[in-house]
């Protein structure tokens, strides 16, 4: 596959680029994309999907637009909606914030709702106020117990409140037809992966994708490696994962994405 260029014009859709010497070894997340796009530019598996639960999953008229698809979950003809999770601190690096702002942004671009945590705080924050300032809709849902700490963002589309971090988690999933992870602590890891859990074991089917900024999720993608090769992950459960560096590609893989129907359990023995 021929390699994107470095850099775009402003205004295109991709993230600031991380300087790097020319001779430099490519990133963790490079060798990912290079190894599992195939040349004609398509994803490991690709084709937009979601869940059972289909409330909020109607078009501009109302019209529920799904079909159905072999693990039992419904299969949207168009991506709507976009839940990101991410961290509710900047970090130290700010191509963090940029890059949260700039996908935010980009979504609002593309007419896909953004679904978050619900605060205004960090990329959290970030990720919404870039898509708000591009005039997009932004659904968030946050506990109680955070609303009560004042990191709640009040001028969000909507805002739902709930009492407990598990249903936080179920309504933000209710509401997305895809989810992506940008860089984040324990709290982005627990719903991602519990989110990537929900389609592996098809309890829905939605497309997770990894937004891998300034090579954040290099070591991630090397820890998944080595389940796969110790035989605690089938490679087509791994697969399941879209993993970018470029914003804009990562969207339009999540439009060519499928599930697969492998069974979780790699050996039930005797």
């Amino acid at each position: 596959m021929t390699a994107p260029p470095d850099r775009l014009p402003p205004g295109r859709d991709r993230l600031p680029a991380s300087p790097r010497p020319a001779d430099a070894a490519p990133s963790h997340s490079a060798k990912m994309v290079d190894e599992r796009v195939p040349a004609r530019g398509t994803a490991l598996h690709d084709r937009a999907v979601s869940s059972p639960d289909r409330t909020d999953r109607t078009d501009r008229t109302g019209t529920e637009r799904t079909e159905p698809n072999r693990t039992g979950a419904t299969v949207p003809t168009e991506l709507t909606s976009v839940c990101v999770f991410c961290a509710s601190s900047p970090g130290r690096d700010p191509r963090l914030v940029e890059a949260a702002s700039a996908f935010g942004a980009l979504l609002a671009r593309r007419d896909l709702a953004l679904v978050t945590g619900g605060g205004h705080v960090g990329l959290m924050g970030a990720v919404a106020d870039g898509a708000l300032a591009e005039g997009g809709a932004v659904h968030g849902v946050i506990t109680r117990a955070l609303e009560a700490r004042e990191v709640a963002h009040h001028g969000l589309t909507s805002l739902t409140v709930v009492d407990t971090m598990h249903e936080r988690k179920a309504a933000m999933s209710g509401r997305a037809d895809a989810f992506v992870m940008l860089p984040g602590g324990f709290g982005t890891l627990d719903e991602f992966f519990e989110a990537l859990t929900w389609t592996q074991l098809g309890i829905h089917a939605k497309p997770c994708g990894v937004l891998d900024v300034a090579g954040y999720f290099g070591p991630l993608v090397d820890f998944v490696a080595g389940a796969v090769a110790l035989g605690l992950v089938r490679a087509e459960h791994r697969d399941l994962v879209v993993v970018d560096t470029d914003p804009g590609r990562l969207l339009d893989r999540f439009a060519r994405w499928s599930p697969v129907t492998t069974d979780k359990w790699l050996d039930r023995g005797g």
